[in-house]
Formats: C-alpha cells, structure tokens, sequence
C-alpha cells in the first residue's frame, strides 16, 4: 500500500511540475512577443476572464471579461502613450495552475515623458489559458501618468 502511494504522490508530483513548467513557458512566451511588439500577454485570456486591479488607481476593480478590460483599461492606456510599454521580467513563480509575473515596464507617453512602473500579476490558469488575473502596480505613477495625458483618440 505504501509503495502504491509514493507512486500516486509521484505522478502528482511530476504532473504538478509539468504544468508549472508548461505555463510559464507560455507566459514567459507572451511576455517575449510583448516586448518585442509581435503580441500581448492579454492574448492568454479567456473570453471570460475575470481582471481585477488592486489598490487606488483611477481603473482599480474587477472587469468581468476580456473584453471590458481590454476596452476599459488596455486601449485607453494605450492611447496615451508615443512609444509603447516594453516589459521586462525580474521574476516569475508558478504553483500549479497559478503563475505570478514580477516585472517593470516602460514607454514613453504622448506627452514625450517617460512612463515607468513595476507590476505583480497573479494568473489562475486552465488549459494554458488564464482564467482570472489580478495586478497589483504604482497606482501613484499610474493615476498622474492617467489623468495628465490625453489618449489619442484615432487609436
């Protein structure tokens, strides 16, 4: 019985670490084609995903599907910037189906200033897709960078 059991913890475990390995390869992966400007890592989401973002920033909540974030917070945050956000990541975790990205980003706004931020996201994921997000950044250098720069409405 036991060694019946080390067996089954084994396979969960090779399993366990199959997936880790897996997902932040894909997520690494949309954050490559991110940097390079050949993709995104919103890309990953699931029609129905949930993106929550924490703290006091002027968009801070939860957008219930991919389409309401993008719509909501992505475009528009795009829409005021001259050159575009460029990631690089300082770090990247995964327990199972869940990945968490530490990374910096910068671009350049319209205005011709220098947008900088560190971000944390949490992904759960599911068949190599995520599922619900939630983002955690400098909501200070957020909300100035987000009130004081007009969008470029033709984007």
């Amino acid at each position: 019985m036991l060694v019946a059991v080390a067996r089954v913890e084994l396979v969960m475990a090779q399993s366990k670490d199959e997936t880790e390995t897996r997902n932040k390869a894909i997520v690494t992966a949309a954050f490559d084609a991110w940097a390079a400007g050949t993709g995104s890592p919103y890309d990953l989401l699931v029609d129905d995903a949930s993106w929550t973002i924490v703290g006091n920033a002027a968009v801070s909540g939860t957008y219930p599907t991919r389409q309401a974030f993008v719509s909501t917070v992505i475009r528009p945050f795009n829409a005021r910037m001259r050159e575009r956000l460029k990631p690089s990541i300082r770090q990247m975790y995964a327990d199972g189906e869940s990945v968490v990205i530490f990374f910096d980003a910068q671009g350049v706004a319209r205005d011709g200033k220098p947008y900088a931020n560190t971000y944390a996201w949490f992904f759960d994921m599911r068949d190599g897709k995520v599922v619900k997000a939630s983002a955690l950044f400098d909501t200070v250098t957020f909300n100035d960078f987000w009130y004081h720069v007009s969008p470029d409405l033709t984007k």
